[in-house]
């Protein structure tokens, strides 16, 4: 299952759905995509014992949340997320987009504090999880990516951890665009059919 489902804070509708998630990650659309899924799977569609998750960028962020607040998934990838809100704030792109949304994190520590949730609640994530990054991505930088992964290994929760040398948000080297896929469909063979595909 992906997290690119189109659930609350998507574009392509008003703006009262477009803005559902304004200092609120991981609420709705986490609510929105397990809908998604709870549908499938009444439906025959998904099987309730192999469900994976994943995604890039706020897929994968979408993906941190997700995998904090349901176990159900027995694989997740996460590649360009972030969990500990407040260590983007300054490092990445967005700094003028969270002082609009969220305020400073010195002013709203409270709103910083929730957002972060898979971070602080990394004790919950029971998903093997694998997350990837590049190493010069200043939209969503390896620190989020290498924090949920040492966040994961401190629980004991099966997890690796990928970076793409000299790339960007996007992976330009088609060696490293294949990699990718080929890890996705690793790790979601290895944990959600056992290898035998």
């Amino acid at each position: 299952m992906s997290s690119s489902i189109a659930g609350r804070g998507s574009a392509g509708r008003d703006a009262k759905f477009q803005t559902a998630i304004f200092a609120d990650w991981g609420h709705f659309e986490v609510v929105d995509l397990l809908a998604g899924v709870d549908a499938a799977i009444a439906k025959g569609i998904a099987d309730p014992a192999r469900l994976g998750i994943g995604g890039w960028s706020y897929g994968g962020i979408s993906t941190n949340y997700t995998i904090a607040t349901d176990p159900r998934f027995k694989a997740a990838v996460s590649g360009a997320g972030s969990s500990l809100q407040a260590t983007m704030y300054g490092t990445d792109q967005y700094v003028l987009q969270y002082n609009l949304e969220m305020g400073p994190p010195w002013k709203n520590p409270d709103v910083w504090m929730k957002v972060s949730y898979p971070f602080f609640k990394a004790d919950r994530i029971k998903t093997p999880t694998l997350f990837m990054c590049s190493e010069s991505d200043f939209n969503v930088p390896c620190a989020g990516a290498e924090q949920m992964y040492q966040a994961l290994r401190t629980e004991g929760v099966e997890t690796q951890l990928v970076i793409y040398p000299g790339q960007n948000h996007a992976l330009t080297v088609p060696s490293y665009r294949r990699d990718r896929l080929q890890r996705y469909l690793d790790w979601f063979d290895k944990h959600l059919t056992g290898g035998t595909k």
